[in-house]
């Protein structure tokens, strides 16, 4: 006998994290690769649509168009000079928009008082990569245009491409970035091992719910697709990462870090082991959630604004 969404999560102690994986199976169901991607970005838009809380007043927001890449640039009333961040969202690359993550880029704008410059990239299976990459240096390049003090950000895809700009930009010499700041990225880790095996069903994202998405998003091997592939670290930008606990893609954070430690880079990995993927949506109704979007929004406020982790803060 198949269980209830109540019944499975029974255990899960934080009452309103229940609530939100309760809702989140009622509007996303588990087996949604399953079905066509028009049903698919139906079931997101509308998911995302229930969690989605107002802006907040403070915020005014600017409908862009960069080259043909729509983007929607948030700025704090009566602030001007303010540094940048690059916000990417996630979706394994086939989901989303500028609606799906327009609450969590205003909220980041108004707490971490940086102007957000939100990216409607090109989606798989239509564009796989380099599109969405492309269209995320085109943002940057744009960005820079007009802001001196920039950070990259995003959560699960979106982590991926902002990794995967910060790479681009060392590369080619610029622009400059002051941080990184990477949400349960998913960096082309081992599948075949680690957290991809011991949670390989987790609520959220399951380990076959990874491998659809790489395949759809055709990376090819590229480092540009899977920053975990990068041989040298060497000259990035400080990088905040949150790995969740229970899902499939924790350890890519780890790896990660590793890598960027080696090569001398500085890192800070936040471990929140009692949240899965997308937990960023159950920030207004569950307190561990929330406790984590505050400390992501104090990163970036902390490397956008200063260029240096808040763990370095705290240590001077």
């Amino acid at each position: 006998m198949s269980q209830t969404a109540e019944q499975k999560f029974a255990g899960v102690t934080d009452p309103g994290f229940r609530d939100f994986l309760i809702a989140g199976e009622r509007f996303y169901p588990a087996d949604a690769v399953n079905f066509t991607m028009a049903e698919q970005r139906a079931f997101y838009d509308r998911y995302a649509a229930h969690f989605r809380k107002e802006r907040p007043q403070e915020v005014e927001t600017e409908e862009l168009r960069i080259g043909l890449v729509p983007c929607r640039l948030y700025r704090k009333r009566g602030i001007s000079g303010a540094p940048a961040l690059l916000y990417l969202h996630g979706g394994g690359f086939v989901l989303g928009g500028l609606e799906s993550h327009d609450d969590v880029s205003a909220e980041l704008c108004d707490g971490a008082g940086v102007d957000v410059l939100a990216v409607e990239y090109r989606l798989a299976p239509e564009h796989p990569f380099p599109s969405a990459f492309e269209d995320c240096c085109l943002a940057l390049q744009h960005l820079a245009k007009t802001h001196g003090r920039i950070i990259v950000g995003g959560d699960s895809a979106g982590g991926n491409l902002a990794a995967a700009v910060a790479l681009w930009a060392r590369d080619r010499g610029g622009p400059k970035l002051s941080g990184q700041v990477l949400i349960y990225p998913g960096l082309g880790g081992d599948m075949s091992r680690g957290s991809y095996v011991a949670h390989a069903h987790a609520p959220g994202l399951s380990t076959s719910d990874v491998q659809y998405y790489r395949d759809t998003y055709k990376g090819g091997g590229s480092k540009y697709a899977e920053p975990l592939r990068e041989t040298d670290f060497t000259g990035l930008p400080p990088a905040f990462l949150v790995a969740a606990g229970l899902d499939p893609l924790h350890d890519d954070c780890f790896a990660y870090a590793d890598r960027l430690r080696a090569a001398g880079d500085t890192i800070h990995v936040r471990d929140e082991p009692l949240l899965v993927h997308a937990f960023l949506r159950a920030r207004n109704m569950s307190a561990i959630a929330r406790a984590s979007f505050t400390a992501i929004t104090a990163a970036v406020a902390s490397l956008a604004h200063d260029g240096i982790l808040p763990s370095e803060r705290t240590a001077a």
